[in-house]
């Protein structure tokens, strides 16, 4: 009797104990789930521009907006040019950001960005993911798909195409990562280029591009990110970014 009952006590206690296991296992797994979100930063509060400003210039002002809790760019006439980059430079990180474009509009979201008088445009430094209407913008049609929307422009072309049609929103997602030598962009969901982020592979792939005698381009591990004028209309929401 006295076995059955030292049987039964045993088994009372691992239960217990597997019991408290699972719980902590639990409770750290939706700590870290819980950690693993609070690290996203906004970089867009939806109702200003702080954090933000023109490239090599001041305050964001018209063509730029906010509409319905976005950035608006109602395109341009002329030479001046209203790139808008971040305040603060970064380095390896993972950005998520919305983006909607009109009827035959180009933009571009752009990283690595060299903000100094030397350089005139943030294109000059920076790469950049094409941002694009597929449909009727010319650049789509050149240059096999090299300019198409999510193209990790003039240098790898997009795995698919599953931009949303005009006036619907997409989901882009970009990931640099120096210490991995890792780059990848995503849209709605779907893994659309992978490349090295430097390196002799990088070197090969801007000296088949258009880049090819740029002296900066590429050059800044670390760097602004942008956001890129053209004469079309382009909408930007939900803008956050993850340091690795």
């Amino acid at each position: 009797m006295k076995k059955i009952i030292a049987s039964v006590f045993l088994l009372t206690i691992v239960f217990a104990c597997k019991q408290k296991t699972k719980e902590v296992v639990e409770e750290a797994v939706t700590k870290n789930d819980s950690a693993s979100e609070s690290e996203w930063i906004s970089l867009f509060d939806g109702k200003t521009f702080n954090g933000w400003h023109i490239y090599n210039n001041g305050e964001v002002t018209n063509p730029w907006s906010i509409e319905d809790g976005a950035m608006v760019f109602n395109g341009r006439k002329g030479s001046t040019e209203y790139n808008i980059v971040t305040d603060k430079e970064y380095t390896n990180f993972k950005l998520s950001i919305e983006w909607k474009i009109s009827e035959a509009g180009n933009s571009g979201i752009l990283w690595g960005v060299k903000e100094d008088k030397k350089y005139s445009h943030p294109y000059d430094t920076g790469p950049e993911i094409q941002v694009l209407d597929n449909e009727k913008h010319p650049d789509a049609k050149i240059n096999g798909k090299l300019h198409q929307a999510s193209s990790l422009y003039d240098m790898i072309a997009p795995s698919q195409d599953v931009t949303k049609p005009v006036g619907e929103w997409n989901v882009c997602e970009i990931y640099i990562n120096h210490k991995t030598n890792e780059g990848k962009a995503w849209l709605n969901g779907v893994l659309m280029v992978e490349f090295p982020v430097e390196g002799e592979k990088w070197e090969t792939m801007v000296n088949n591009s258009k880049f090819k005698e740029w002296e900066g381009f590429g050059k800044f591990q670390t760097g602004k990110i942008c956001l890129q004028d053209h004469e079309n209309k382009v909408s930007y929401r939900n803008i956050k970014i993850k340091e690795l």
